[in-house]
């Protein structure tokens, strides 16, 4: 086992890493830029180091000054955790030529399945089928869209958080989506290619976990149903999927181990499939590194993937077969943002003036803010994790919604009453969540006006606990000076009766 790792990351991945590798003995070094010098994940590391200014690209994608940091702490592996350098080729190279550790899969599998036109390729080659579509150099995409039929889906072949991605259901559609989405594809990954695909509009995707280790051992930890998207982007996970009968998940779980067979690969990853309602599954693509909705898989399975992830990097074999692992109870993820999903679900930036988390039974919580935080332009605006558990999916449903009630969020406009009106909709109730749900169900979402009296006495207790705490301090410490964290010496708009956005 290591001694001493970095933690190439921010924000939750970051919190969530130390906790686990703190359990294995493991010393972590964190690295924060000047937006994060008062993140918890830099005092919850054993030593935190500034990395660069806020914009991400000269702080955490500053691969050199984050690799040469590692050796200079005598590391021995660096984490990226998810997003930023994760399935970065070249860093995962540069890691390994600097002698250093990359805990997650090789370079090479990382730059094969990071192509979604190769990875496309590979698969097809491996007998897991793909959905119809068309790629390559020169291709008409006009004459392609027409013969594949309407509606297409126009996707950048790097990358992903539905970035370069466009649906188009009519021809004379095309030609703008094609040329947007080559600009998006170039500005967010560098690459413009694109490719089409057919578009399935009532689907479900579903994506299955797999661990592989050094031996050649490849397992799958079951799947994680991930329909429930905005912008193509998931909001909320479960798992089981309601959708899968036990049949099709063995179908699915062994064209998933298949695909990781083709890369040898080993360390954490997912295969992402889209399902349709007659039960036919294709491949999507293959993420190289873990993702934002990992825990719901721990829970079921009583597994630690990110614990699993070091002792692979560190040369450990899996000690469990397919046969000895098993589904137990049902977990759901809700992913909170600091957005508004009232207006087309834009970020919303400021100070987090008060969080509260819940605390029950079979509730998990992952963040990596806390009251004070800011919440900035440079990076994702998620704010927490919101993880529950239960034998059934409806007592998994129910811890979920009594979280959300409970949860408070001062500052910004964030996601929560959204949740809250999908987890309560029948159609969630009853497990039918194809990935239209949300523009078909809660297109035009408006979120239920505060009551005034609610919202006034909200402020007023935060106020009032803010002066207690003035006063508290300022009586053991003798001195009469102004506490600047009190909301009355903060120049905002706040006021007695006045409009807030919490």
């Amino acid at each position: 086992m290591f001694n001493k790792i970095l933690i190439a990351n921010r924000g939750e991945i970051a919190v969530r890493l130390i906790h686990a590798y703190r359990g294995l003995g493991v010393s972590v070094v964190a690295i924060y830029s000047d937006a994060d010098q008062d993140a918890p994940h830099t005092r919850l590391a054993d030593e935190a180091y500034h990395i660069g200014e806020a914009p991400s690209a000269q702080s955490y994608l500053a691969a050199e000054r984050i690799i040469q940091l590692a050796l200079e702490t005598q590391c021995e592996a660096i984490h990226p955790g998810y997003g930023f350098l994760s399935e970065n080729a070249g860093f995962a190279q540069a890691v390994a030529d600097a002698g250093l550790v990359f805990i997650g899969p090789s370079p090479d599998a990382i730059r094969r399945m990071g192509s979604k036109t190769e990875a496309r390729q590979l698969m097809q080659s491996a007998g897991v089928p793909v959905v119809p579509g068309i790629q390559g150099e020169n291709v008409d995409f006009v004459t392609a869209a027409d013969e594949i039929g309407y509606p297409v889906l126009v996707k950048a072949a790097a990358g992903g958080g539905g970035k370069g991605m466009r649906v188009v259901d009519a021809p004379e559609h095309l030609e703008d989506a094609l040329s947007a989405a080559r600009r998006e594809a170039q500005h967010a990954f560098g690459d413009a290619t694109i490719f089409l695909e057919k578009y399935l509009p009532i689907s479900h995707h579903i994506e299955f976990q797999i661990l592989g280790d050094h031996q050649g051992n490849i397992v799958h930890l079951f799947e994680r149903e991930c329909s429930i998207q905005r912008r193509h982007q998931k909001i909320i996970e479960e798992t089981p999927s309601p959708l899968l009968t036990d049949e099709l998940r063995n179908r699915m779980g062994n064209a998933a181990v298949a695909a990781a067979q083709a890369v040898n690969y080993h360390n954490a990853g997912t295969i992402e499939f889209i399902v349709t309602p007659d039960g036919d599954f294709y491949f999507l693509e293959m993420n190289t590194r873990l993702q934002v909705e990992h825990p719901i898989t721990e829970l079921v399975t009583g597994i630690d993937l990110a614990q699993w992830q070091l002792r692979i990097a560190a040369g450990e074999a899996l000690p469990f077969t397919q046969e000895t692992l098993q589904q137990r109870g049902h977990a759901i993820e809700c992913r909170v943002y600091a957005e508004d999903p009232a207006n087309a679900f834009l970020p919303s930036v400021g100070t987090l003036q008060r969080v509260e988390t819940p605390s029950m039974p079979n509730l998990r919580i992952d963040s990596g803010v806390q009251t004070g935080n800011t919440i900035t332009i440079h990076y994702d605006p998620m704010i927490a994790k919101v993880i529950s558990y239960g034998t059934t999916r409806a007592e998994a449903i129910a811890t979920m919604q009594n979280a959300l009630q409970e949860y408070v969020i001062l500052g910004v406009t964030h996601n929560i009453p959204f949740l809250q009106a999908v987890l309560g909709h029948d159609q969630f109730q009853t497990g039918d969540t194809p990935t239209n749900f949300i523009p078909k169900n809660l297109p035009n979402w408006q979120a239920n006006p505060p009551n005034d009296a609610i919202l006034d006495a909200a402020w007023i207790v935060a106020a009032l606990q803010e002066m207690q705490g003035y006063t508290t301090k300022n009586a053991n410490q003798g001195t009469s000076e102004q506490d600047v964290h009190s909301p009355w010496q903060i120049n905002d708009a706040f006021r007695m009766g006045g409009k807030s956005n919490a």
